[in-house]
């Protein structure tokens, strides 16, 4: 099977990324910063070939792929598969006040392993199953091609370690910025990891690079 190579970017900053709240399947805007940091990405795939753009469904993904797609001329073609984990009863709560309203589920959401469901929301075990589930099936639907997907950093973290064969219930060792260029290949229905994190873009444009919560 032809390799597909896949351009996996992380959304733009939003506001309750910079108020640090787990945003999940809620929204927030893209912040003034967000909106500069999709650019610079749109200005970096000018130079990029690439036959398809892709994006979660949810605001701050499509707002930044939106963005993108001015400066190329692809169309965004959105999939719900392509959202954050659903948080359930953490969405729209900072760290801080779901420890203060929330304490027993918290700790389980931080020990409860890959299985553990949070309250009206879905399990870490069940956001990786759909969202590989998607990008396999783009995968196939691109056989040689290179195509650019925008989305989350749960949908970063899931190709991440499935790539890597880490299991989803290891702590997290890695960085997922906000505007990141992450590129992944699929080989024979196989990921590798070619690059991550990689936010050169952004510090050419002199942005910080930021890490804030889903």
């Amino acid at each position: 099977m032809p390799t597909t190579r896949l351009i996996l970017i992380r959304h733009g900053e939003t506001l309750w990324n910079l108020g640090q709240r787990y945003q999940g399947h809620l929204d927030s805007p893209l912040t003034d910063a967000g909106v500069l940091q999709s650019g610079a990405l749109a200005s970096r795939l000018i130079g990029h070939a690439f036959s398809a753009l892709y994006s979660s469904d949810l605001g701050r993904a499509l707002q930044t792929a939106e963005i993108i797609a001015k400066r190329t001329g692809h169309i965004p073609r959105t999939d719900s598969r392509l959202r954050e984990r659903h948080l359930g009863i953490f969405q729209g709560l900072s760290k801080r006040e779901i420890q203060q309203k929330y304490p027993e589920e918290y700790a389980l959401y931080k020990s409860g392993g890959p299985a553990h469901v949070v309250p009206n929301g879905e399990s870490a075990a069940q956001a990786c199953a759909r969202i590989l589930d998607c990008l396999k099936e783009l995968a196939r639907r691109h056989p040689g091609e290179s195509i650019v997907v925008v989305a989350h950093g749960g949908v970063l973290s899931a190709l991440l370690v499935h790539s890597l064969g880490v299991s989803s219930g290891a702590p997290r060792r890695f960085e997922r910025h906000n505007g990141s260029w992450n590129v992944f290949v699929c080989r024979d229905e196989k990921w590798f990891l070619e690059t991550w994190g990689d936010v050169s873009h952004l510090e050419a444009a002199k942005f910080t690079p930021r890490t804030e919560e889903a």
